[in-house]
């Protein structure tokens, strides 16, 4: 087992798939010799060559226009998109082209192709550059949508979004992309399959619900809780579509309460999907309302309000202490 970050095992992940497929090839702005903003992609020009990780022109719709191009040609193409309000640009590219093209087809053509996210907020960053638009793309049909949040998921899932048939929307947490976590770097096999939920932590009471850069928070919450004698079970739902919801189904009918937390707004975001389907599937095991702890909705704010902005560990206290104050 080594120590790794959760951005040296997505390099890693992406290594690996380069290495088992020459059909795999990445492209983004300052991917190749500067290795990424975030420096994931780092050293991966200098081994595969520029006709394999492609450094491209500042335009988010042509990178996606070109990879959707390359993939109908046989390719597999990872796009990095710089920061997650720079997806913008491409919104219609993969709402009308890369979600709808096997649909559109009859099942004729697949679009085997990652988009990779950097998502939320917390690294004092200017405009643009610290949404959360997960939302957005897991309401759109055609796609699927993931969101790792520690380096042993970073490093299988991405390798297994390479390899799926589908368009996959990849969101890596940025603000803990120098987070280490262990990892077997010599293993051959994904300890679970992409689409599924897993316990992060078991509890009795009270269901944490979560995923990306608040799954940290969540553990945080659920540690704190236990010492006041609360026994949180926390979930990372690691794939919002599709969801897992026999996971979390199962969780909620043992604990009879729910709490989802995510960085971005409670309006219409992924908690509001899940506290519907919840309560429909499991609403006689439900012992009080399922509970969303979120971002305001509101524009994300300037980098020194950030910190009131997020949900931190006192507001997830809190959706946990309403949980179970019923």
């Amino acid at each position: 087992m080594a120590k790794i970050t959760i951005g040296k095992a997505i390099n890693a992940g992406l290594r690996r798939a380069m290495e088992r497929d020459p059909k795999v090839v990445v492209m983004g702005e300052d991917i190749g010799k500067l290795g990424g903003v975030f420096r994931v992609t780092e050293n991966l020009q200098k081994d595969f060559g520029e006709d394999r990780i492609i450094d491209t022109p500042l335009a988010e719709s042509g990178i996606v226009g070109t990879a959707i191009g390359m993939a109908l040609r046989g390719y597999r193409p990872v796009v990095e998109i710089q920061f997650d309000g720079f997806v913008y640009p491409a919104f219609s590219q993969i709402t009308c082209q890369v979600a709808k093209m096997h649909a559109r087809s009859l099942g004729k053509i697949r679009l085997p192709m990652v988009i990779r996210i950097p998502v939320g907020g917390g690294i004092g960053a200017v405009e643009h550059h610290s949404e959360s638009n997960e939302a957005y793309f897991a309401h759109t049909a055609g796609l699927r949508v993931v969101a790792c949040s520690n380096p042993e998921d970073a490093y299988w899932m991405i390798q297994q979004a390479v390899e799926s048939d589908d368009p996959i929307i990849f969101y890596e947490p940025k603000r803990r992309y120098h987070e280490k976590g262990e990892l077997d770097l010599t293993a051959t096999a994904a300890p679970r399959p992409l689409f599924t939920a897993t316990i992060a932590r078991p509890g009795e009471q009270v269901t944490l619900a979560s995923y990306g850069p608040m799954l940290k928070v969540c553990l945080q919450a659920a540690a704190a809780a236990a010492e006041e004698g609360k026994s949180v079970e926390v979930i990372d739902l690691r794939s919002l579509s599709p969801l897992d919801l026999d996971a979390l189904a199962t969780s909620v009918e043992k604990t009879g309460r729910l709490v989802v937390a995510h960085e971005a707004s409670t309006f219409l975001g992924m908690g509001a999907e899940i506290a519907a389907a919840i309560q429909q599937r499991c609403f006689h095991h439900l012992e009080s309302p399922v509970i969303r702890v979120g971002g305001y909705n509101l524009p994300y704010p300037p980098s020194r309000l950030e910190e009131e902005f997020l949900p931190d560990l006192d507001r997830v206290l809190d959706g946990v202490d309403r949980a179970l104050a019923y």
